[in-house]
């Protein structure tokens, strides 16, 4: 399923998500290395195999092998990250802030493409999983690498509507399993 197709497998009442999912693929701000790598980080951290299956092979084609590889290495590092780092914020013992993580985390350090890009990426996926301190800290190394706040809600718009697009054809074929 190419990424025209996704759009049409969208129910008649989510014409919206449709309209977005057009947008953000067709007029965005950013580059598309940052566009594509951004699409396929949100379609590993969405969790939908519809999502993943339809996006997937257009991200193979448009990314360099580094920048596919590395988007690939945000989801899955930010999944780990964003689970561990906003259980500690929701614990109500600060002190569990003052330990030390113990995770490995060295893409972070040698993502193997620009910096602010994998940043990007990482922002996207922690909106998706809603931490909020590696958002703050994404968004912080983003605004220092000198993207603009526009370019930055534009990784996020792509997050909420990749998530979006997901839950509801999850949803659907869900429904369309069980009639059948």
């Amino acid at each position: 399923m190419a990424l025209d197709d996704l759009k049409s497998a969208l129910p008649g009442y989510a014409d919206d998500l449709r309209a977005n999912l057009g947008s953000v693929t067709g007029r965005s701000r950013l580059n598309q290395q940052q566009l594509w790598g951004t699409l396929l980080a949100c379609a590993f951290a969405s969790r939908s195999g519809i999502v993943l299956r339809a996006l997937e092979p257009e991200a193979r084609e448009k990314l360099s092998p580094e920048a596919y590889e590395a988007a690939k290495s945000a989801a899955a590092s930010m999944e780990m990250s964003n689970v561990f780092h906003r259980t500690r914020h929701l614990l109500s013992d600060p002190e569990y802030v003052t330990l030390r993580a113990g995770l490995r985390m060295n893409v972070l350090g040698d993502p193997g493409v620009e910096k602010a890009d994998f940043e990007l990426w990482s922002l996207a996926v922690s909106a998706l999983n809603a931490c909020g301190q590696c958002l703050d800290s994404h968004e912080q190394a983003l605004r220092k690498a000198g993207m603009d706040r526009e370019t930055v809600q534009e990784a996020f718009r792509v997050a909420a509507v990749v998530q979006a697009v997901g839950t509801t054809l999850e949803a659907e074929a869900q429904i369309r399993s069980r009639d059948a």
